[in-house]
């Protein structure tokens, strides 16, 4: 009897609010402008930075899954990464013992470029690294397919 008394004292008692108050209030916050924060202010990367971020990139991954992440956020912007680039990508494929990642390297690089020609210019200038590390191509790999 005496904990009824206790909890009967200690609850509190609300007056229901007017609609109307309600209302205001509501137009009140809608009617506030809200602050809007534009992020346009970023540091546009030039192609130099780019291909000095990822060769830095490349050079420290450690591990499988860490060079294919690299990779596929390398190909993922809206330009051909730099022989340079590829390079280092195929180093660090050799380093984490991976062969199959280096030749879908060349296989993603034959889908950026924008046609056949460009793509052959990237095979002449990756022809020594290639035949340094033993990648074949998918073409060579699949001939009978092709």
């Amino acid at each position: 009897m005496f904990t009824n008394t206790i909890r009967s004292a200690l609850r509190v008692r609300v007056a229901p609010v007017p609609r109307t108050v309600m209302a205001r209030t509501n137009l009140i916050r809608m009617a506030a402008p809200q602050q809007v924060r534009m992020y346009s202010d970023h540091h546009e990367e030039t192609f130099e930075e780019f291909t000095a971020r990822y060769e830095q990139e490349f050079e420290n991954a450690y591990d499988l899954f860490e060079v294919q992440r690299i990779l596929n956020n390398c190909f993922s912007y809206d330009l051909v990464p730099a022989p340079v680039v590829v390079e280092k990508a195929l180093q660090a494929c050799r380093r984490v013992n991976d062969y199959p990642t280096a030749v879908r390297t060349f296989e993603a690089l034959k889908h950026k470029v924008e046609n056949n020609e460009q793509y052959e210019a990237y095979l002449e200038e990756l022809k020594d690294i290639r035949q340094e590390l033993g990648i074949d191509l998918k073409e060579d790999l699949y001939a009978d397919k092709a």
